[in-house]
Order: structure tokens, then C-alpha cells, then sequence
């Protein structure tokens, strides 16, 4: 008989995220470690294929918006945008003047709403240790009224502007269908103005936060613009050195399939994942935030660039404080424009527009035919370009808390996946953790 020692059994532990709440879609995610080490990591989107490129075949250009917008219902606005960008490039117009500054009021909106509900309902509770946002208002009331407030103020945007809070009713390629008038804005102007302290409020507020010491060497991906913090315009670089026209796109980023998903995975060719979304665009476009913005996260301790995704929540809050602040501007100096709209006609042309979604970039190709029907569209979401990047961090972030029992493992997976944003509701757990140990 051998002297040799037996061999130690080997301890798996698998983590099964049985459903992963409003992912653009329904999904699960599944870690599968050996020994301390992660061997396997899936980000699985099991909800069967929209087919919104496929209904949008055949119809009129002029529908695109409308019918994209329906693809989310948090930043419908984000897809109405990029879908009206991608006609206007392929008749070779752009909308600018007061036109201009109204669909960037419009997006500040969206930003303000959608910031507002992940910071306050999705991703607070994270950090206080609530179940959900529901739960953590019984002991601290004052932060989820604000937060709703804020959200609220956004939508008010929406309903003024677009004609509606979800899925706007009043856009359309070349601009509006009715430019509203100046005294429409006069009560959201001063909402505006609590809007912005609110912000700065929690921005310093979420600074306070206790966070993991998890940073990662990501290449952001995000439009930039000379002029502004980017929304609606701009060149598409990266931070190791992409630098790009919009038009370019498709030479250096590509979807695959891959067998365990009905999502596609978007990625830079020869590099694989990237990161869009706030931490990208605070890492690349931070001079262009306004002063009280710069100094604010300054004083909040956020280095430029941030890597912690876990502080993602105080550069939203960041975002919305700018978005405020911008939003203010347009409306203090807005004249009503002499018409709605310019015309737009995009038949026989081939088009692409990219807009910074609060998620991140957001991509639309359209072919039109010589009738001004879509022959073929290609949208490329911010959740589909972020899905490798959550499966990377989740390989380095889950060894470091093996030895946490099932309950808080699940916390920290979570939290690890909402600091992405994936439209992710709080209101239920979604991850179900199963333990296995097994001999060698």
C-alpha cells in the first residue's frame, strides 16, 4: 500500500441564478467553481427572440421610432433616438438648432428617470441590506421619496416634450410632431432646480456607501463629443485608443451567438469585451460634465477613471446631477423653433445612428428601400454589449467571497450583476443559490 497521502476531495459550489428579472428579457445566470477557482461562468438569456428587426422589415421609415421605442419601457427614449439618427444619416440630413437642444432635453429626461430608479430602488437596497426598495423605505423614507421625486421629474420631461412618460408619442424623424411653447416649461424649470441638489445630494450620499475592493482594467467604449457630454452625437472611442465615425461600427464590432444564450453577444473584434454605460462615459468624456458636476464627484472621492463597478452608483448620481443642470440650461434659453420638424427622406440609403442610452451605447443600422420601406435593420442593445464584461467580473469577483455562507454569496452575486444596470427589479430575489459538495 502506497504512503502517498490520498488526494483531498474536491469541493465544487455551483451559484444557479434561476431568473434574472427584467434583463431586457428573461434570463439566469449559472457560476460553477472547483477548489476555490471559477471554472465556468453563463449569462444565459433564455427568453425566446423579440423579432423586432425582422417586424420592422417592410415597414414605412417614418415607423421605426415608434415601433423601437416598444422594446423597453424605461428608456424607450434611447431607441426613438437612434432609430431617428439612423434615417436622418441615411438621407444625409441632421436636425440641429432648437430642435436639437429639444431632443437633448429629452434625453436628459430619460437619464433622470432611469438613474432615478436604479439608484434609489435597485441598487440602494444592495448596499443598506434590503430586499427591496419597498423594504428599505420603512426606515428611511425621506431617500425613496427623493428618489421617486427625481424619477419623476424625468418623466415629466417625457410627458411634456414627448407627450407621454412611456414611450413617447411626439417624436418623429427630423424632429417633433408639435414644438412645444416656452411657457410649458415653467414649472419644470423650477423642478429642475431641485432636481439638481437632489442629485448632488445623493451623489455625496452614495459616496458614504461601504464598498467591495473590486476594480477591473475595462476598455470603455461610450460617444464622445468636442463641445458636450455626449448624448445624441459624437465620435465612438474607447479608452485604449478606438476613435471612430459611427458610420464605421460594424468594421470593428460584431454580435455572435453562442449556444447557452438567445441574446447576441456583442464584441470588439480581436479583443472580445468591452464596458459601455455611466463608468465609461464619466471615464472619457469627464471634462465636458459641468463645473459643479466636476467638483462634486471630485469631492465624493471618484477617481477618473473609475473601475469599481460598485460605485457606479454615485457617477448615476453624477449623471443626473449634469442631466438637471443641462436640462436647465435648454429650458432657461429655448425659443420655439419655426417648425416641428425637417423633412426627411431616407429612401434607397443606407444609415446607422448610436446615442448613449442610461445603460449605454445604443446602435441602429437601417437599409431603406426606394419606396421608403425598412429592408433590413440592426439594433444592438447596451445589456447584449455588456454580457461578457458581468460573466468576466463575476470570475474575479466570486473567489474573493467563497467563504461566505449561501445567503450573503447570493447578495454579493447580486449586487455584482445590478451595478450593470439590466433593468433588474429588486422587488423579488432573483438568484437561488445551490451548494454542492462532492468528492474526488
Amino acid at each position: 500500500m502506497s504512503d502517498e497521502p490520498s488526494p483531498a476531495p474536491e469541493n465544487t459550489r455551483r451559484i444557479s441564478v434561476d431568473y434574472l428579472a427584467r434583463v431586457e428579457g428573461e434570463g439566469a445566470m449559472h457560476v460553477f467553481t472547483r477548489n476555490g477557482e471559477v471554472e465556468d461562468v453563463k449569462l444565459k438569456i433564455f427568453e425566446p427572440p423579440r423579432f423586432f428587426e425582422a417586424f420592422l422589415r417592410k415597414r414605412g421609415f417614418a415607423e421605426a421610432p415608434d415601433i423601437t421605442a416598444r422594446i423597453c419601457g424605461i428608456c424607450p427614449v434611447a431607441y426613438q433616438m437612434s432609430a431617428c439618427h439612423a434615417m436622418e444619416d441615411a438621407a444625409g440630413v441632421r436636425v440641429t438648432g432648437a430642435l436639437r437642444e429639444l431632443r437633448r432635453l429629452l434625453y436628459c429626461g430619460e437619464w433622470l428617470e432611469s438613474h432615478g430608479l436604479h439608484v434609489f430602488m435597485l441598487h440602494a437596497p444592495d448596499f443598506l441590506g434590503y430586499e427591496s426598495g419597498i423594504a428599505m423605505a420603512r426606515d428611511h423614507r425621506d431617500l425613496v421619496e427623493m428618489g421617486l421625486r427625481l424619477k419623476k421629474i424625468g418623466n415629466d420631461i417625457g410627458n411634456v416634450l414627448g407627450g407621454r412618460e412611456i414611450h413617447p408619442v411626439n417624436v418623429k424623424v427630423g424632429g417633433f410632431y408639435k414644438a412645444p411653447r416656452k411657457r410649458d416649461f415653467a414649472q419644470l424649470a423650477e423642478n429642475l432646480k431641485w432636481a439638481a441638489d437632489a442629485a448632488e445630494k445623493t451623489a455625496r450620499w452614495a459616496a458614504e456607501l461601504d464598498f467591495p475592493d473590486f476594480e477591473r482594467d475595462y476598455e470603455f467604449v461610450c460617444l464622445s463629443h468636442p463641445d458636450e457630454y455626449a448624448m445624441n452625437e459624437g465620435r465612438l472611442v474607447s479608452s485604449r485608443g478606438l476613435d471612430i465615425a459611427i458610420a464605421d461600427y460594424e468594421e470593428h464590432f460584431e454580435e455572435r451567438h453562442e449556444p447557452y444564450t438567445n441574446a447576441l453577444h456583442s464584441v470588439l473584434r480581436g479583443k472580445d469585451h468591452y464596458f459601455v454605460g455611466p463608468l465609461a462615459r464619466f471615464a472619457l468624456n469627464f471634462d465636458r460634465l459641468t463645473e459643479r458636476a466636476r467638483t462634486v464627484a471630485r469631492e465624493c472621492g471618484l477617481e477618473v477613471p473609475c473601475r469599481n463597478p460598485f460605485q457606479g452608483i454615485i457617477v448615476r448620481a453624477i449623471e443626473m446631477l449634469y442631466a438637471a443642470e443641462e436640462a436647465l440650461r435648454i429650458v432657461e434659453n429655448y425659443e420655439r423653433p419655426d417648425r416641428p420638424a425637417i423633412e426627411v427622406d431616407p429612401s434607397g440609403g443606407r444609415g446607422c445612428g448610436l446615442t448613449e442610452a442610461p445603460r449605454g451605447s445604443l446602435y441602429h443600422r437601417y437599409e431603406i428601400d426606394a419606396d421608403g420601406l425598412i429592408a433590413s435593420a440592426k439594433i444592438v442593445p447596451p445589456t447584449s454589449q455588456n454580457q461578457l464584461t458581468i460573466e468576466d467580473d463575476l470570475r474575479s469577483f466570486v473567489p474573493q467571497f467563497l467563504h461566505l455562507d449561501d445567503d450573503d454569496l447570493q447578495w454579493q452575486c447580486e449586487q455584482a450583476i445590478r451595478n450593470y444596470d439590466p433593468c433588474i427589479s429588486c422587488a423579488t430575489h432573483f438568484l437561488k443559490l445551490e451548494r454542492k459538495e462532492v468528492g474526488a
